[in-house]
């Protein structure tokens, strides 16, 4: 097996604004840089990423209000681990939305409003865990990236 290069573990905090959103995407993919992900697996971390934190934006914290996201990465032989936190409100019911496949061969006026976002998550991430611990969410996530490769 090819050794992965040196990365060391990371965190990256941020409040729940976008601007805010968009800058800790730069600063993640600055970091990875050691990973040396082809352009495929870098736009499948943005992707989810930014998913997961538009959505703590969006729906865990009160429109008019910002609160603390933390973002946690390691990387280990069966790909990047990363922890998405937040002190926002908890997940209906506890649990991940169910994140189903949307109907998009309809009249532009009749697609759904929202539900595309866990699908995507679901979809790309090989493993995708919800709970809360007191008053924080965490979100992780194992993406199936820089994956060493046989010799």
């Amino acid at each position: 097996m090819t050794t992965p290069p040196p990365f060391n573990p990371f965190e990256i905090s941020l409040s729940s604004e976008e601007e805010e959103v968009r800058d800790a995407l730069g600063r993640l993919l600055v970091a990875l840089g050691p990973l040396e992900l082809d352009i495929e697996e870098a736009g499948t971390v943005e992707l989810v990423i930014a998913e997961a934190l538009n959505n703590i934006v969006e729906h865990a914290y009160a429109p008019d209000a910002s609160g603390p996201i933390w973002i946690k990465c390691k990387h280990r032989t069966d790909g990047l681990h990363l922890c998405i936190a937040d002190e926002g409100e908890m997940m209906p019911n506890g649990q991940l939305p169910l994140g189903m496949a949307q109907d998009v061969d309809v009249d532009m006026m009749d697609l759904p409003d929202g539900g595309f976002g866990w699908f995507l998550i679901k979809d790309l991430a090989k493993d995708v865990r919800y709970h809360r611990i007191g008053e924080v969410n965490q979100l992780d996530l194992r993406l199936a990236v820089a994956i060493p490769q046989p010799n």
